[in-house]
């Protein structure tokens, strides 16, 4: 059943979100140079590594660790680099992740191929069984601000607790997160 959910919201807001996403890509384009995506190599369900696609927020000689781990993440912003994190709209071409079923709507954060300690961490406490998610328990609960060994407790916490009513009521976290930014710290 969640596999559909994810489908079919999915396909409803690919339709949806259309323009934007398409004024967002020639934004992107038109402020910086390099591709309006950067395809990040991430961890989905086992472990398994996927193609992830995001809005390209940051110019194209960032080298490819989490952004926490940089030395200052402003100065390599794009023009609207700030403004697409800020706003979440970066994480929309993930949809077609979500369409693919390399992700869905709700679960942990997919890592990137190099957090090797979170990656250990998730797979110990049984996180990596699940599909990541575009959003997910640790994101609704400090998303930036969190340490790895407290986001991967809310991922165990999901693990044991997910369920349709579940993912529905982080959806509903995530929109109001959003809407007022908070947990972004970069």
């Amino acid at each position: 059943m969640k596999r559909l959910f994810d489908f079919i919201l999915a396909c409803l807001a690919a339709m949806i979100l259309m323009v934007p996403i398409v004024l967002i890509a020639i934004a992107v384009r038109l402020t910086s140079k390099g591709s309006a995506l950067y395809w990040s190599d991430r961890v989905g369900q086992n472990n398994k590594l996927f193609k992830m696609p995001k809005f390209r927020s940051m110019k194209t000689d960032t080298p490819a660790v989490a952004t926490h781990l940089l030395q200052d993440p402003k100065s390599v912003l794009t023009p609207i680099g700030d403004f697409l994190r800020k706003s979440s709209l970066d994480e929309l071409p993930q949809l077609w992740c979500i369409l693919k079923g390399d992700m869905s709507f709700v679960g942990p954060r997919p890592a990137l191929f190099n957090q090797d300690d979170l990656i250990t961490l998730r797979t110990k406490k049984g996180v990596h069984e699940l599909i990541p998610g575009l959003t997910g328990w640790a994101q609704v609960n400090g998303r930036d601000e969190l340490p790895i060994p407290q986001k991967v407790d809310l991922d165990v916490v999901y693990l044991n607790r997910q369920s349709f009513s579940f993912d529905i009521y982080i959806l509903w976290l995530t929109f109001i997160k959003v809407i007022r930014r908070d947990g972004v710290s970069h």
